[in-house]
């Protein structure tokens, strides 16, 4: 670069610092000659160029020497100004081949043009890929001969790249949509004709061809059930619509069976460029499972509640099939006896839905098919299209003429005969779900219960009105006799009843227990996997955590206390401090009509108890106390040491000795003599419905008893209620609160293998991966004698851990006896839901043996297991 002439020549004025570099260059080296000297009509389209705003570039002679404006000056970054003047070969090497073909078409006169051309540049010390729009045309001498390249340039990479980006976009939409886990669609019109759907649109509906139909060609079904109506209404509106479980009853095919669903769904208008509404997009998930699994849930706490507050057996039969008819939508449903030498049917009142026959009365099964048969082998029974079935399509025309196109039967089986069944019709073709057949079987089962422990108080009721009926004919002298016998017959039959209702709680304990642990082992397992990143398998355990919530009843803690089987805690109690520690919550619960005073005894006894079981019980004798003062009145909890001789404790049923009382006083309403005698009762209250379990004090009066001591009651009507719990002395020495202990590290086994015997599913799968986690090799079993036959063999087991009650006729003390005749010293770890001593049989553990309790820590289960296999 020279200086050719200290300012631009006059037809390069204001073209500013470009203008002054081209008049600058050393034109003459090109061949061009000086610039003062350039034709006219070079010098005006190089004015004109200087002039656009478009980047130009000019390609001078056939080496393509370049001068270009100021927009193009920008296109080439760190190019210019060393392009200017340059052949446009070696200004542009990279794409020179591309250069070569443009001189070699324009300069014979053509013309080229290209659109979002792509072209690797170096304009940045880097190689970019760019797009452009390219416009090549011949520059003409006065002879009208091609002398150059005219080329407008402009870059187009902004609008390739977004370009690409939203087709993109679109693919990944349309990939989302296909494999959406929700059902879609896309409906266009006022005729709402089925544009587009992704797989899961097309199971629900019974994958039916419904591409290009209206709703109402296609979806018959939905215009019954009034979908079509909704949609009408979104499009007019233009207002989306949501449902939460909405039920949605379809045919696969033409009189096949009907499948419902339930379904949680939006209806979002689509709009066009002009604002107006031109279709609809539905989307929408299955959430048959959960509603299911609601309605069940719902079903049984409402048939609870109504079993609860009746007592004959026609009136608990026909609530239940009422809550259960209509939860399911059925035609009829009822219970009935059955004789087995006539084959009849014999109901007393059944439900049914409006237009639907009764079926009370005696009904000869034989006249109906031949499903009598398998009933009587105890076979569950569940029967979508009568015409289909072999047992019954003889006589489909009978069965359908009673509104039972389909139905479900459960048989009550009695010393191994049909004694009765529970019956769910339906008048049309239905596919029976396995969350409704599990409702049935249940409701049938609990029906049946019902049903017979109301005969059975019928029954009690009789013999009593008999047995008082003999005795208003006794001599007079026998009479006080007579009363001492029936208070003794009175406090025995209490007893009886108490331990009765403890077997059958305890039992339903163990089964609740159960699903409690399978619940805080998944959780446990799910907490460690996610602590060390691992999301692998998590659905199985949220899986198996969800169905025992379903199944787990929210009485267990309630019912393990009543029934004087919980695992206690026992430990030493400052009844004092327990009582102070809940003070402010007591205030809170008793609210401000009610003035409450602790006196607390100085010097008071240690007892041994839970303390949060005691907690509880004192609970729940404030709260009975405050129900009692409606108006308000003063609540006293006292604390005493109580000395109680032969007399005093005989007078409690109690042995002599030393007791810690804590006693609730109320100035309230009082309570009458027959309801003093009835207030540990289970079930019983004097509240309204609704108001009360009547499960409080049962569950007071369990732990007391569980943990030695006696309740017991002194009132009068008007006169207020004291409640006095007495808990045995606690000899040794007092334990200050501890902090809760944190739950211990998971310990790692040497390879010791472990057979785990457990009924439970759940619970035998989570210890057996973390054991296996923990680098033991683990067996398994679900019955006593599966384990024995692993016992029985040459595997090595270093460990046995076993659930106590197991089906199959062993239960895990005998099968621990058992083995340890054949393995002497082999070391035992019992799992149970039942209170230590029911586990094992009064607390006799043989050395190298241990237990834990249910529900258990993970880590406490490993670190049990390391203890017990260290030498």
């Amino acid at each position: 670069m020279e200086a050719a002439s200290p300012e631009p020549p006059p037809f390069l004025s204001g073209g500013g610092e470009l203008a002054r570099l081209i008049a600058r260059f050393d034109w003459a080296s090109t061949g061009l000659g000086p610039i003062d000297q350039w034709h006219d009509h070079v010098k005006a389209a190089t004015a004109l160029m200087l002039r656009s705003q478009v980047p130009i570039v000019m390609l001078w002679g056939e080496r393509g020497f370049m001068v270009y404006n100021d927009a193009y000056s920008h296109f080439s970054g760190l190019r210019h100004p060393q392009l200017l003047g340059s052949e446009v070969r070696k200004g542009w090497p990279e794409v020179a081949d591309f250069n070569d073909q443009v001189m070699t078409v324009c300069l014979a006169g053509g013309h080229l043009r290209f659109e979002d051309q792509e072209l690797i540049l170096h304009r940045h010390n880097r190689a970019e890929q760019v797009w452009m729009n390219l416009d090549y045309s011949p520059l003409l001498d006065l002879s009208g001969q091609p002398v150059g390249v005219m080329a407008i340039v402009v870059e187009t990479t902004a609008k390739v790249q977004a370009l690409r980006k939203v087709h993109s976009e679109r693919e990944r939409m349309a990939q989302l949509f296909q494999q959406a886990p929700s059902f879609m669609t896309m409906l266009r019109g006022s005729s709402h004709v089925i544009e587009l759907v992704n797989p899961n649109y097309l199971k629900l509906v019974g994958h039916r061809d419904v591409i290009g139909k209206t709703v109402a060609q296609a979806l018959p079904d939905a215009v019954e059930q009034g979908y079509l109506q909704l949609l009408d209404e979104v499009y007019a509106s233009g207002q989306a619509h949501s449902a939460r479980g909405a039920r949605y009853a379809a045919q696969a095919e033409p009189g096949g069976p009907v499948n419902t669903r339930y379904l949680d769904f939006v209806f979002q208008p689509l709009r066009n460029e002009a604002g107006e509404v031109d279709g609809i997009f539905v989307e929408g998930i299955d959430v048959t499972d959960r509603v299911q699994a609601e309605m069940k849930r719902d079903c049984l706490t409402v048939l609870g509640d109504r079993l609860a507050a009746l007592s004959t057996p026609v009136e608990l039969a026909h609530a239940a099939s009422e809550i259960l008819g209509e939860a399911l939508k059925a035609s009829r449903v009822g219970y009935g006896s059955i004789d087995n030498a006539t084959e009849t049917l014999t109901v007393d009142r059944d439900w049914a839905a409006p237009g639907v026959d009764s079926l009370a009365g005696t009904t000869r099964l034989r006249d109906y098919g031949a499903f009598i048969d398998s009933l009587k082998l105890g076979e569950f029974i569940a029967i979508a299209d009568v015409r289909l079935d072999a047992r019954t399509a003889f006589a489909a025309e009978a069965l359908e003429s009673k509104s039972a196109r389909s139905f479900v039967n459960v048989p009550i089986m009695e010393n191994g005969q049909l004694a009765a069944v529970f019956f769910v019709n339906c008048d049309r073709v239905r596919e029976w779900e396995a969350e409704e057949l599990s409702l049935i079987r249940e409701v049938g089962q609990r029906t049946r219960v019902s049903v017979e422990r109301a005969r059975g108080h019928i029954a009690l009721q009789e013999s009593e009105a008999r047995l008082r009926e003999a005795n208003e004919t006794l001599e007079q002298k026998v009479e006080q006799r007579t009363a001492e016998l029936m208070e003794i017959e009175s406090h025995f039959r209490q007893a009886q009843k108490m331990e009765a209702i403890g077997q059958l709680t305890g039992g339903l304990a163990h089964d609740f227990n159960n699903l409690l642990g399978t619940i805080s082992n998944s959780l446990q397992i799910l907490k460690m996997r996610l602590t060390q990143g691992t999301t692998d398998g998590l659905e199985r355990y949220i899986g198996m955590s969800e169905d025992s919530i379903r199944r787990a009843a929210a009485l267990t803690h309630r019912l393990l206390a009543f029934s004087r089987r919980q695992t206690l805690d026992p430990k030493p109690i400052d009844a004092n401090r327990l009582v102070q520690g809940m003070e402010d919550m007591i205030r809170r619960t008793m609210g401000p009509l009610i003035d409450i005073e602790v006196v607390g005894a100085g010097g008071l006894w240690f007892t041994k108890a839970d303390a949060s079981q005691l907690e509880n019980s004192l609970l729940n004798l404030c709260i009975n106390a405050r129900d009692a003062m409606p108006e308000g009145g003063r609540l006293t909890i006292e604390t005493a040491n109580k000395w109680l001789d032969e007399r005093a404790a005989g007078e409690r049923s109690l042995p002599r000795g030393q007791y810690v009382s804590l006693c609730v006083t109320d100035t309230g309403t009082g309570m009458p003599a027959d309801v003093i005698e009835r207030i540990f009762d289970p079930f019983y209250t004097t509240k309204p419905l609704g108001m009360g379990t009547g499960m409080g004090l049962s569950m007071v009066y369990g732990f007391v008893r569980q943990s030695g001591g006696q309740v017991r009651v002194y009132s009068e009507v008007g006169m207020g209620t004291t409640m006095c719990l007495y808990l045995p002395r606690y000899l040794g020495p007092g334990v200050d609160e501890e902090e809760a202990p944190r739950p211990a590290p998971m310990q790692a086994g040497d390879g010791e293998t472990i057979l785990v015997v457990e009924d439970e599913w759940g619970i035998r799968v989570t210890i057996e991966e973390v054991l296996t986690d923990s680098g033991y090799h683990v067996l398994t079993a679900d019955t006593g004698p599966a384990a024995m036959k692993i016992l029985d063999s040459e595997a090595r087991i270093d460990l046995l851990i076993t659930d106590v009650g197991l089906p199959g006729g062993m239960n895990g003390r005998q099968v621990a006896d058992a083995a340890r005749i054949q393995r002497t010293g082999l070391k035992v770890l019992f799992i149970t839901g039942y209170a230590d001593n029911a586990a094992v049989g009064n607390g006799h553990l043989d050395p190298g043996m241990a237990v834990l309790t249910k529900p258990f820590e993970i880590s406490g289960l490993s670190s049990r297991v390391k203890a017990l296999l260290s030498p």
